[in-house]
């Protein structure tokens, strides 16, 4: 096959148990406080004491970048739980950059890790990799996806008892712009964790934010990776020698179309940015919602039921 081997049926409909399992458990997460924090703190401080120094061990996942991984996205977990539950965080402007902040490091490890790849050719911690032009493609590609980060200042929660992290300006082109990165570098240096650790992690939160709780996109990425990064480092042999396990093709033409599309995409989003700034006079990397025109960006303010129809932390910038 072209992207991977092989795909028995049992693998498929295991893919669909891991996806709906992954959104399972991040509405579990997001419920209500008590559950997040025994999701993302309790859970993984036993695991981390009792599980993980007896099952990480001689495996792909005890280089340092699944280490910073794993506790990188519970820190946002955490992090963001802390400014859901705080009313007076929503309103300081250094707890606001917190979002981004972390975002922009997971983004950063990532794209130092596809640059790293780049001179690689053959087993390196446990897996195949074939570096080339594509990691730099893609290294490329997520430095745009930081650069293309707007609106964080209008960060808020949501009203009910889940009181999610809502963040109106991250609108759905910059979401797939992620999404198509973050394939492509789980494809370039994950190639046999990927689909899992990219289709169905991506999917898993991209789903809940379409058509369950709009404008908590980061609030569910950040949820459903650390409990797949728990997952992986607990059962070890899932993605790599299990009956489930999928491995990549490692096409040198496959890698090149997916870091491709990734590039092209994040650069349409930049041009877009910089269309909208050029159009309203407004100044991105001050913080501020770009969008707050767009359909997308009033849907998400509707469908959070906020006073007025907008963010109580901070009304968008008018135009110039």
């Amino acid at each position: 096959m072209f992207f991977y081997e092989a795909i028995p049926w049992y693998t498929v409909l295991m893919w669909f148990a891991v996806l709906a399992g992954l959104m399972i458990l991040n509405e579990i997460g997001r419920a209500r406080k008590w559950t997040g924090i025994a999701m993302f703190i309790i859970l993984p401080a036993v695991l981390s004491v009792a599980v993980w120094p007896k099952t990480v061990p001689g495996t792909d996942m005890n280089d340092w970048f699944h280490w910073f991984k794993v506790y990188s996205a519970l820190a946002g977990c955490i992090g963001f739980m802390v400014i859901r539950y705080s009313p007076s965080l929503q309103k300081n402007k250094w707890a606001l950059a917190f979002p981004p902040f972390i975002l922009a490091f997971n983004i950063l490890e990532a794209v130092a890790r596809d640059f790293q790849v780049y001179s690689f050719h053959g087993i390196h911690d446990g897996m195949m990799l074939v570096g080339g032009s594509w990691n730099i493609m893609n290294g490329v590609a997520g430095i745009i996806n930081i650069v293309t980060l707007t609106g964080w200042l209008g960060i808020y929660a949501g009203k009910g008892k889940s009181k999610d992290m809502i963040w109106a300006d991250q609108l759905w082109f910059w979401i797939i712009a992620y999404d198509l990165w973050n394939y492509a570098y789980t494809y370039n240096c994950l190639p046999d964790h990927s689909f899992y650790a990219g289709l169905a992690l991506l999917i898993s939160c991209t789903i809940p934010t379409f058509f369950i709780k709009k404008g908590a996109w980061l609030q569910h990425r950040a949820q459903t990776l650390a409990i797949w990064c728990m997952f992986a480092r607990t059962f070890t042999s899932f993605a790599d020698t299990s009956k489930f396990a999928v491995h990549s093709s490692h096409n040198p033409k496959a890698l090149f179309i997916v870091s491709f599309i990734a590039i092209v995409f994040n650069v349409g989003v930049l041009l877009f940015e910089l269309k909208t700034v050029l159009i309203t006079g407004r100044n991105p990397l001050k913080g501020h919602e770009l969008y707050s025109d767009l359909k997308s960006y009033k849907k998400v303010i509707a469908a959070t039921k906020e006073i007025g129809g907008k963010s109580p932390v901070l009304e968008p910038v008018a135009a110039n």
